[in-house]
């Protein structure tokens, strides 16, 4: 039994969506950023974190990479080049996608007022929408690496919905009828309710 720690309307819900995608039993304290719950287990305050046999995990996506290899779901096997593709994908979605969408919301809530360049949201949605073209354009369909959906698949669609939310354009096609299909899987809409709870 895994016990997740971290309010789903953070990168917490990657890992809550992995858990329901892959059938894990997990219990779920929804415990906001830098509360008691989350500082307790990790010093910086971010969620989130996963407890398992009384070790904490932290970073979403190092997470999910454990919990993938640990239970043979969501990654080709390592060693591999479609495990050498998925890394890399994974790591172009944490660089372009998640770091461009977490600075324009650090420069929007999360930093004092006094560092805040607000100004700086019109170059992010700039550099945003070329990734997202770049992306489309390698798009292999139904998912990320063609038929076999892997974590890359959480993390594309978690910043999608982030992007939408945060008001930062999705323009192609492809990724929007992408983003639908994901958001519409079973696993997912169990993750939400879970969150909504």
């Amino acid at each position: 039994m895994y016990q997740l720690i971290g309010h789903p309307h953070s990168r917490a819900f990657r890992v809550l969506w992995f858990l329901e995608e892959a059938g894990l039993p997990y219990t779920l304290d929804p415990a906001s950023p830098h509360s008691d719950a989350v500082t307790a287990h990790n010093p910086s305050g971010k969620v989130p974190v996963l407890i398992e046999d009384g070790v904490a995990l932290t970073d979403s996506t190092a997470i999910l990479i454990y919990l993938a290899d640990r239970h043979g779901v969501l990654a080709h096997p390592a060693g591999t080049l479609e495990r050498a593709r998925q890394d890399a994908l994974t790591q172009c979605l944490l660089d372009e996608f998640d770091a461009t969408l977490w600075t324009a919301a650090r420069h929007s809530f999360v930093l004092p007022e006094d560092r805040r360049l607000p100004a700086i949201k019109d170059s992010l949605k700039w550099e945003f929408a070329r990734s997202l073209a770049r992306m489309a354009d390698r798009f292999d369909g139904p998912f990320l690496q063609g038929e076999t959906m892997t974590i890359a698949d959480i993390i594309a669609t978690h910043c999608l919905n982030w992007a939408y939310s945060a008001g930062f354009p999705v323009e192609s096609d492809t990724l929007k009828a992408y983003s639908k299909r994901m958001r519409a899987r079973d696993a997912f809409t169990r993750a939400a309710a879970a969150g909504a709870g």
